[in-house]
């Protein structure tokens, strides 16, 4: 990307470059990124849009389950994080929207100032589950449109993307779920995101019907199977999540770690798998900070 690109970039909202990120590339990888780091690490790879998980920041910030316990400035101290330091559109997950009408609103207003693109929002109850959990109980179809009618009013930009997911196939059905998707729109959903899909042919019904760009959610020991690009192209999917792919692995990668060095003594065994201290540096620009640190103290003492 040049100089004039990157300037041209950052001067469009992040709501903006999320819309255009879903138009460029179909179907969009969205690849969860726990932390700052991370996104550098994805937009290092050439992703164009990240997500913030709320399993993630559940389990990784906070240590519990995800079970509607992490807080909205949960969320947004780790969404303030990596918008600081990456600039690809991210993608927040909101579980409920945090309360009432009121707090869907102070949601949206709050990521849109904290610079991300996009959230999506559910039809869970508040007391929510993981969505490839068992025993989900979700709100009334007129509940959830007015969370939607909510959450469309308080933006204060046209652009941020509101994202209706729908957890209604594994207790209603699928045309019940479709059946709300299109309701979502209709009160202010610009994208629908139909949760724990399990055949290629339901998300095609989805596309079919509600005429936006759908997700799929491609999560790792869920209920939908790991669908390739092209199996999700081929239905018409327009953006693919993987919300905690790295995550996991860096999370056995640690155990590992951990486990090794309490059973040797030494880390010696594990050295191969570790990213070095150079590359570590490269990702986070660690010299060109140095650099500066030097021309501050070489003028302090002049």
């Amino acid at each position: 990307m040049t100089e004039r690109t990157a300037t041209a970039s950052r001067t469009r909202s992040a709501g903006a470059r999320f819309r255009a990120a879903v138009a460029a590339e179909r179907p969009l990888q969205i690849i969860g990124t726990i932390n700052a780091y991370h996104a550098r690490l994805a937009e290092r790879v050439g992703y164009r849009s990240i997500y913030l998980s709320g399993g993630g920041v559940a389990a990784g910030s906070l240590g519990v389950p995800d079970l509607a316990i992490s807080t909205l400035d949960d969320v947004l101290t780790d969404v303030r994080r990596i918008t600081d330091v990456c600039d690809l559109p991210l993608l927040v997950d909101v579980d409920t929207g945090f309360g009432g009408a009121f707090n869907i609103a102070r949601t949206v207003k709050s990521l849109i100032k904290f610079g991300a693109g996009a959230m999506h929002i559910e039809d869970q109850v508040m007391q929510k589950r993981c969505g490839h959990r068992p025993n989900k109980e979700i709100v009334s179809k007129e509940e959830m449109v007015d969370r939607i009618k909510a959450a469309a009013d308080a933006k204060t930009d046209s652009d941020f993307v509101i994202m209706a997911r729908t957890d209604a196939l594994a207790v209603e059905g699928l045309q019940a779920a479709v059946d709300r998707a299109g309701a979502c729109l209709e009160a202010g959903a610009d994208m629908i995101f139909p949760e724990a899909i399990t055949e290629l042919s339901m998300y095609k019904k989805f596309a079919d019907a509600v005429k936006v760009p759908i997700l799929a959610n491609i999560t790792e020991f869920g209920k939908s199977p790991l669908f390739t690009v092209d199996e999700l192209r081929s239905a018409n999917v327009a953006m693919i999540l993987y919300p905690l792919t790295a995550f996991r692995a860096m999370n056995k990668a640690a155990l590992r770690t951990y486990e090794n060095l309490r059973k040797t003594g030494t880390q010696q065994a594990s050295i191969g798998e570790m990213q070095t201290r150079e590359e570590l540096y490269d990702i986070i620009n660690y010299h060109s900070y140095e650099k500066k640190l030097d021309e501050l103290f070489t003028r302090g003492r002049s």
